[in-house]
């Protein structure tokens, strides 16, 4: 099989395996699920992130069964191999939100090969969303998408994503002043991967972060903002990649404005 047909292969399983386990996610929606926290107060799974989970996963082995898995929950690995296929799930992008009862989480599969994303699909199924990035661009719902074209940092909507700890919160009052002071409006969504996938779709303008995320929350939004016809950068304003310091996405406009504004956050560490 050829690089793209292989390419073509996985996009296609990457958005079955994101509606399959966003499916079983939403069986979960709104019931009386028990909540465990893990490292923090607000770093919370319950058991409708661990059946998608294995829904995800079970998708992925029906056609390979020899990939490394990289995911958040369970026992799968938490680093991107830098070489061979992989896949990168997170089945509960905003769990936070999903116990909340707020509809704004995603089911989110990346394909991988030798660490660098080819296809993905972020599924939002409450809101019968699925966004989706293959070799020739991005998608909402199987039709075209592309980043907006505003300008004017002053019109524009941006969200400090991801999550500061508490022992950070100078960061992110930090972050939320750059955003208010630079820009036209701050959006907070509790979904970096939903956050992700609405810069490719021009529904925001940028998002940024300083803090090191983990690739579940990160890969698959970002190849959809760079499939979309955008930039995606480390802090350090080089290409993004999964290892990369912070993450700063924008339409390519005012990628320098929120550079500055991802380094003025970074300099309160």
């Amino acid at each position: 099989m050829s690089e793209r047909n292989d390419t073509e292969a996985r996009a296609d399983l990457a958005e079955r395996a994101a509606r399959a386990g966003g499916a079983v996610a939403e069986g979960f929606f709104r019931r009386d699920v028990p909540v465990e926290t893990k490292e923090g107060k607000t770093d919370v799974v319950t058991r409708a992130d661990r059946d998608a989970q294995r829904q995800v996963v079970a998708a992925i082995r029906t056609e390979y069964d020899e990939d490394a898995v990289v995911g958040e929950e369970a026992d799968e690995l938490k680093e991107v191999p830098d070489t061979g296929p992989s896949w990168i799930i997170d089945p509960i992008d905003g769990t936070n939100n999903f116990v909340a009862g707020v509809p704004m989480w995603a089911t989110s599969v990346a394909a991988v090969r030798d660490g660098e994303a080819v296809a993905a699909a972020n599924a939002l199924p409450v809101l019968g969303d699925v966004y989706t990035a293959d070799a020739d661009g991005a998608y909402l719902n199987g039709d075209p998408i592309a980043v907006s074209d505003e300008t004017d940092p002053e019109a524009m909507a941006v969200c400090p994503t991801i999550w500061w700890p508490h022992d950070r919160r100078d960061e992110y009052a930090e972050a939320c002043e750059q955003t208010v002071e630079r820009f036209g409006d701050l959006r907070r969504h509790g979904s970096a991967q939903a956050v992700l996938a609405f810069v490719a779709a021009g529904s925001l303008d940028g998002a940024f972060t300083n803090v090191d995320a983990n690739p579940w929350d990160t890969v698959a939004g970002a190849l959809m903002v760079e499939r979309a016809g955008g930039t995606v950068t480390g802090i350090d304003g080089e290409p993004w990649r999964h290892d990369s310091r912070g993450l700063v996405a924008s339409n390519g406009h005012a990628h320098d404005e929120l550079l500055a504004a991802a380094r003025a956050v970074e300099d309160r560490r």
